[in-house]
């Protein structure tokens, strides 16, 4: 066990040696890596954020119902029961007349002249009022069906029922972008995963032409497949793992940046504080996320490369 542990520990030292030995051949293998790995890690970021925004605005939509002065809160409880008994309704909130006018002048409490002109009448004029909250957005209709039905609009005051649809607009839009972000995103990563697979590759293939006679030695000493395979992959490993680090580095400084100059507005659809918050509760898992994808591109390119070019027929 001793032993194994000791042979171990040389294979890292060797390949943290041939790291710092090579670091001017794996300067563009890390830099096109921590390109990949950024772009990894702000999508990432970018899609979580727009799903949040769409999660915000989606509690937002409603179709709204108002109710004649003459249905009787009996009839609108019935209505109400039917309502939630539709397989697209998420949620239901009524509002008598007092509560609604509570809520009207509430949501216009920055017009004091209309909410003086809304007392002045000496009466409620605001309806009682059904928000409905659907589940698919794109499903509205089978709500508004049902409230269209004759038996149901006779309780309804006219112009009812009311969706507030222009959310749904921006909604589709952010629900857009990040589909179109995420296309990037992985055509993006793809890309330069390929890329750094091909440098690392070609690194570690100089690395093992160099030290040619090495390795003969090595293997005609008796030395194991792992053995000699094992520093040039705790080398591409550490490849990885700096690139992870810089990337984490750039997406931080980036966020850090702009958070304080930059509100949700100023880049349209993407909340630049929201992003900032996430990446920053989440930093732990992101980095360690960063750090295994970087160590796995890096390990499986010189897996590849040792296999390849030390022509290693069976394993000892």
């Amino acid at each position: 066990m001793r032993r194994k542990l000791t042979t171990v520990l040389r294979v890292f030292r060797t390949g943290a040696v041939n790291f710092v030995r090579n670091l001017s051949l794996a300067i563009a293998a890390m830099a096109v890596m921590v390109i990949t790995l950024t772009i990894v890690l702000f999508s990432l970021i970018t899609n979580v954020t727009f799903n949040h925004e769409v999660g915000q605005l989606t509690s937002q939509v409603d179709v709204s119902v108002y109710l004649n002065d003459s249905t009787s809160s009996t009839q609108a409880e019935q209505l109400i029961t039917r309502i939630k008994l539709l397989s697209n309704v998420k949620s239901v909130n009524y509002l008598d007349k007092t509560q609604a006018l509570k809520s009207f002048l509430a949501q216009n409490s920055n017009s004091p002249n209309l909410a003086q002109g809304v007392t002045a009448l000496g009466s409620n004029p605001i309806y009682a009022t059904i928000h409905i909250y659907p589940k698919d957005l794109d499903n509205v209709g089978s709500i508004e069906n049902f409230l269209t039905e004759p038996a149901n609009l006779a309780l309804q005051a006219q112009g009812s029922p009311s969706y507030s649809g222009s959310l749904k607009q921006a909604i589709d839009n952010i629900a857009h972008a990040t589909d179109v972000l995420r296309e990037i995103g992985v055509i993006a990563v793809v890309v330069f995963a390929v890329v750094s697979i091909l440098i690392i590759f070609n690194t570690i293939q100089m690395a093992i032409f160099n030290r040619r006679e090495e390795l003969t030695i090595m293997r005609l000493l008796g030395a194991s497949t792992w053995y000699i395979r094992g520093p040039f992959v705790v080398e591409s490993a550490i490849y990885g793992l700096f690139s992870a680090l810089l990337s984490v580095i750039i997406i931080n400084t980036t966020f850090a940046a702009s958070s304080g100059a930059l509100q949700a507005s100023s880049l349209g659809l993407l909340d630049i504080n929201y992003a900032n918050t996430y990446f920053t509760n989440h930093f732990a898992m992101l980095l360690t996320l960063q750090v295994l994808i970087g160590i796995v591109i890096g390990a499986a390119s010189s897996v590849i490369a040792t296999q390849r070019y030390l022509k290693f027929k069976t394993a000892r």
